[in-house]
């Protein structure tokens, strides 16, 4: 049996070591999302129930953290073991699967132009979806608030989509002291406040009744 012996490594040497620094620090970060993720749903009591996450009705940010970490995971593995030993296969997986990732977010966004009506009645559905679990999970909330302070923003199109809302509801039938009002991230922030008034957005809707509007925030 004869053994055949290259003469020089299948793969060059500076992009074996390249290659294997930035997917070590790409791989040590999927670690870090999925050890958040799980931490995440240890403080929730999901790990010992799982059925809390199909019984929100919502979106649980904790998902998406898993997802990402997942993802960079696999990825920074296939692309640490492949360069360190060189193993072909791992690295064709590895281009492969970036490249599938490059095309599938060209794809998206190309879509995402091509039909902006759909999308946009896709997105409010979402938002008004998650709006009605505000209050059922915290990492629900604290993304809404996050996504309405950033876009300054109140609601999907407007305060009254918080009428959705069983805690912001308007109807006589609430007992809520929230009741008719918005959260506090709908609120224009004062400048010469340096703590957050977490009541700011109680009963604003009894005092101004704002039809629909895209960028409308609680005063």
């Amino acid at each position: 049996m004869h053994y055949y012996r290259y003469s020089n490594a299948e793969v060059s040497c500076w992009y074996k070591y390249l290659l294997f620094s930035y997917n070590i620090v790409f791989w040590l970060a999927g670690v870090v999302f999925l050890g958040v993720g799980l931490w995440a749903w240890s403080e929730k009591g999901v790990l010992s129930d799982l059925t809390k996450v199909t019984r929100l009705h919502g979106i649980d940010p904790v998902v998406l953290v898993l997802m990402v970490g997942v993802v960079m995971f696999t990825l920074g593995f296939a692309g640490c073991v492949g360069a360190l030993r060189e193993n072909i296969c791992l690295l064709k997986f590895f281009c492969g699967a970036i490249v599938l990732i490059f095309f599938l977010e060209l794809a998206v966004a190309v879509l995402a132009f091509l039909f902006q009506d759909w999308v946009r009645d896709r997105f409010r559905e979402f938002f008004e979806s998650n709006i009605r679990s505000y209050r059922d999970d915290i990492d629900l909330q604290n993304l809404i608030d996050s996504l309405q302070k950033a876009n300054q923003c109140c609601g999907a199109y407007g305060p009254e989509d918080w009428d959705l809302n069983v805690y912001f509801n308007c109807s006589g039938a609430s007992y809520s002291r929230e009741k008719c009002g918005v959260p506090f991230s709908c609120c224009v922030p004062d400048p010469a406040q340096k703590v957050v008034n977490t009541q700011c957005g109680y009963d604003v809707r009894i005092q101004v009744r704002t039809p629909t509007c895209r960028t409308s925030r609680a005063p």
